[in-house]
C-alpha cells in the first residue's frame, strides 16, 4: 500500500522534466541560449544579474522559468526579438518568477517587457520598467492570464497609446497584490479581457505622475474590482480614475462590481469612475471617494446599485494613517470604520474582501469579524509595522525562528494589530503554539527598526 500511494502523489506532482541553469558560470550563458534548448515542462534558472541585449522567443509549453539568488534583471538593449519584446512567449502554461524587464523600445512604439502571443501565462514577483509596454498580450479567448506580486514603472511612449500593462481579450485576467506606477500619458492598467478580477493593488501616479487612467476596462466583461487603492496625480491627462466601457461593451457581459475600494484624488476636478451607456448591472458597494466630485455614469443602466459608499472632499473625516507617503490606511475616529455592508454575491463569486495590498506589491488577510468597513483597508492594524514593506518574509516549518543578532527588543502582532508577544531576552523565538497565519513582527536593533512578516504553516 505505501508504494501505491506514493506513485499517485508523484503522478499529480508539476512535470517539470529538467532544470536548465542560465548563468554566467552555468551551461547557457544568457536567457535566449536556454530558450533554443528548453523542451516542454522544463525549469529555467537565471543567476541573479544584468543579461544586456539578450532577447527570447518561448515556444515550449509549461514552462517555469525563474530568477535565483535574486532578480534577474534582462536590459533590453538594441536586440529586441521581433521588434516585439524582450521576450515573446508563444507556449502554453508559462510560470515568469522574479526577473526585471526594463529599457525595451522598438519602431512602433510598443516595445514591451513580455510579449504574450500564447495560451495561460503566470507572472509574480517581476519587476518591469522604463519599457514602452510592461506585459502586452494579444487576443485569446481561450487563454487565463494571472500577475501577482509585481511592479509596473515609468512605461509608455508618452503618446497615450502604450501603457505600464496592455491586456487584450483575453478570456480571464486575475490581477492582485500589484504596484503599478508612473505610466506616461498612458494607464497604469488597461484590460479588454472577458473576466476581470481586479483585487487589492496600488494604481497610482504618485504626487508627480501624469498617467491618463489608472485603471481602464474600455470594453467592459464581467469584472470585479475589489480592495484596491487609486491615487490621482493633479498633473493626470485625464480627470477620470476608472472606465468602463468607454469605447463599447463588445465583451460578451456588461458587469461592473466595484467593493470596497479607496480612491483619492489630487486633482481639483475628479470623475473618479465614468461607466458609459450599455452596462447591465452595476454595483458600488463600501468604496471611499476622497476629492471634490463623485461617481459619472449614465441613466440607461438596466440595473444600478449603489450602497455604503463614503463621499468626501475633507480627508481629515478618514483618519487616513499617512496621506503625504499615500498611506490610506484608516485610523481611530475615521469615518469609515463599521459603516460597510456585508457585499453581495454575484454569479457564485463572494465580492467580499479577502485580502488587503501591503505596500509594496504584497498582501495580508481582510478579517472582517462580521463587520465590514468602507474602503480597501479594515481597522485596527499595526501601522507601524504594515505602512512599509517587510525587510524579510519568515516561512517557519520547524516551531522557531531566529532573530537578528542585533536585536534589542521585538514584538509580535497578529493580523488584527494585537500585540501577542514582546521580549527583550531572547533571539530564538518558540511559535509552535500560534495558530496557522499571517503574523508581523517589529524588532528593534541598535540601527532602527525592522518589520518581518511571518507565515505560520503547520
Amino acid at each position: 500500500m505505501r508504494k501505491i500511494a506514493l506513485l499517485l502523489i508523484l503522478a499529480v506532482l508539476p512535470a517539470y522534466a529538467s532544470v536548465l541553469r542560465v548563468g554566467p558560470a552555468e551551461k547557457y550563458m544568457v536567457p535566449s541560449e536556454a530558450a533554443s534548448k528548453v523542451s516542454n515542462g522544463d525549469t529555467v534558472e537565471i543567476t541573479a544579474g544584468d543579461y544586456i541585449g539578450d532577447g527570447a522567443i518561448w515556444t515550449k509549453n509549461d514552462l517555469l522559468i525563474r530568477g535565483v539568488g535574486g532578480k534577474a534583471h534582462l536590459i533590453a538593449g538594441s536586440k529586441i526579438p521581433q521588434d516585439k519584446a524582450i521576450w515573446i512567449v508563444q507556449g502554453q502554461n508559462t510560470t515568469i518568477e522574479n526577473i526585471e524587464f526594463s529599457d525595451a523600445r522598438v519602431p512602433d512604439k510598443n516595445g514591451a517587457g513580455i510579449r504574450m502571443e500564447g495560451t495561460h501565462l503566470t507572472v509574480r514577483h517581476c519587476y518591469f520598467h522604463d519599457n514602452e509596454d510592461g506585459i502586452l498580450a494579444g487576443d485569446n479567448a481561450n487563454s487565463d492570464i494571472l500577475i501577482e506580486f509585481c511592479e509596473f514603472a515609468y512605461m509608455g511612449f508618452g503618446d497615450g497609446f502604450s501603457h505600464n500593462l496592455y491586456i487584450n481579450h483575453v478570456r480571464s485576467l486575475t490581477f492582485r497584490f500589484n504596484y503599478s506606477h508612473h505610466a506616461k500619458s498612458g494607464h497604469t492598467l488597461k484590460t479588454r479581457a472577458l473576466n476581470n478580477y481586479i483585487m487589492y493593488n496600488f494604481l497610482t501616479d504618485s504626487s508627480d505622475g501624469n498617467s491618463s487612467y489608472l485603471l481602464d476596462m474600455p470594453n467592459g466583461g464581467k469584472s470585479f474590482v475589489i480592495g484596491n487603492v487609486f491615487y490621482e496625480s493633479q498633473a493626470s491627462d485625464n480627470y477620470t480614475s476608472v472606465t468602463f466601457g468607454t469605447e463599447g461593451f463588445n465583451n460578451p457581459e456588461a458587469k461592473l462590481y466595484f467593493i470596497n475600494n479607496t480612491l483619492v484624488s489630487g486633482r481639483t476636478k475628479c470623475g473618479f469612475v465614468n461607466v458609459r451607456d450599455g452596462a447591465t448591472d452595476v454595483r458600488f458597494v463600501n468604496n471611499i471617494f476622497c476629492g471634490t466630485t463623485a461617481i459619472t455614469y449614465a441613466q440607461t443602466i438596466a440595473k444600478w446599485i449603489s450602497k455604503n459608499n463614503l463621499f468626501t472632499e475633507e480627508p481629515d473625516l478618514l483618519k487616513f494613517q499617512d496621506i503625504s507617503k499615500f498611506n490610506y490606511h484608516i485610523t481611530a475616529g475615521s469615518s469609515a470604520i463599521g459603516a460597510g455592508i456585508q457585499p453581495p454575491v454575484v454569479d457564485g463569486f463572494d465580492t467580499a474582501p479577502t485580502g488587503e495590498y501591503l505596500h509594496p506589491h504584497d498582501s495580508v488577510n481582510y478579517i472582517s469579524q462580521g463587520t465590514f468597513d468602507i474602503g480597501a483597508y479594515h481597522f485596527p492594524i499595526p501601522a507601524d509595522v504594515r505602512e512599509s514593506a517587510p525587510d524579510q518574509v519568515i516561512a517557519n516549518i520547524n516551531g522557531t525562528i531566529t532573530l537578528p543578532e542585533n536585536a534589542i527588543e521585538y514584538e509580535i502582532f497578529d493580523i488584527m494589530g494585537n500585540m501577542i508577544l514582546q521580549s527583550k531576552e531572547q533571539r530564538i523565538i518558540n511559535i509552535l503554539e500560534f495558530a496557522e497565519g499571517i503574523y508581523f513582527i517589529r524588532v528593534k536593533t541598535e540601527k532602527g527598526i525592522m518589520n518581518y512578516k511571518l507565515i505560520q504553516i503547520k
